[in-house]
């Protein structure tokens, strides 16, 4: 293949390239899924920093929290917030505790493990047969903090789930989760960023033993 001719065939690439990528990139969202739930099925323990926007367009207020998350499957689940410092949602493979004293102090709300309440595995209800509880669309692929990602939008099938809509931004690498939005049925947008993600990783046992706090009141409702 003479010059003239290697340069008509990159650019008849190129443009094939440029002709195709984004209807390719539109219909990546089942495969974008499939390797996001393969990954996370393949996830033991794991130690994930993180930060997180709450943004209520119903009161007008936005609040930004970061924490590490630390888990190991299937039960056992521990968030522990560095602001507000003290927040914690630990599942220690029996019961759910909700210790959230900057909003609610004095009290920790707690909830037994079981066919009603399971532990409080964010991704889990996301990566676990999602096409039994979403219909999957979207496929666009985006830059996190220097990370490639592809998203994958997730709409609920049933009126009675707690969402009205889920977006998620998978790891075009190893495809771990990046990033997951959700909008609540009142409108409250969560926005959950990945900073680090040690998968299958040493934890900490101790995490994941909740003492109750001298003076703070139990009460027994649901873990959300």
């Amino acid at each position: 293949m003479d010059k003239i001719a290697r340069k008509s065939f990159r650019a008849a690439a190129l443009l094939s390239i440029a002709m195709f990528a984004a209807p390719l990139a539109a219909q990546s969202a089942d495969s974008t899924l499939d390797r996001a739930v393969a990954a996370y099925a393949t996830v033991r323990t794991a130690r994930i920093s993180f930060t997180q926007t709450i943004d209520n367009s119903l009161t007008g207020t936005k609040v930004t929290t970061d924490g590490e998350l630390q888990q190991r499957r299937p039960s056992l689940f521990a968030v522990k917030f560095a602001e507000p410092s003290g927040d914690r949602i630990v599942s220690d493979g029996k019961w759910v505790w909700v210790y959230l004293p900057s909003t609610n102090p004095g009290q920790v709300i707690r909830a037994k493990l079981g066919a009603d309440v399971g532990a409080p595995d964010f991704a889990a209800q996301f990566l676990e047969a999602p096409r039994k509880s979403y219909t999957v669309s979207g496929g666009s692929a985006a830059s996190i903090d220097g990370s490639a990602t592809h998203s994958v939008m997730l709409a609920p099938k049933s009126t009675e789930s707690p969402f009205s809509k889920v977006t998620l931004w998978v790891n075009d690498g190893d495809a771990l989760l990046r990033r997951v939005e959700t909008v609540d049925q009142s409108g409250v947008t969560r926005l959950i960023t990945v900073t680090k993600f040690a998968k299958n990783s040493a934890v900490d046992a101790n995490a994941f033993v909740f003492k109750v706090p001298t003076g703070v009141k139990v009460f027994d409702g649901p873990a959300s």
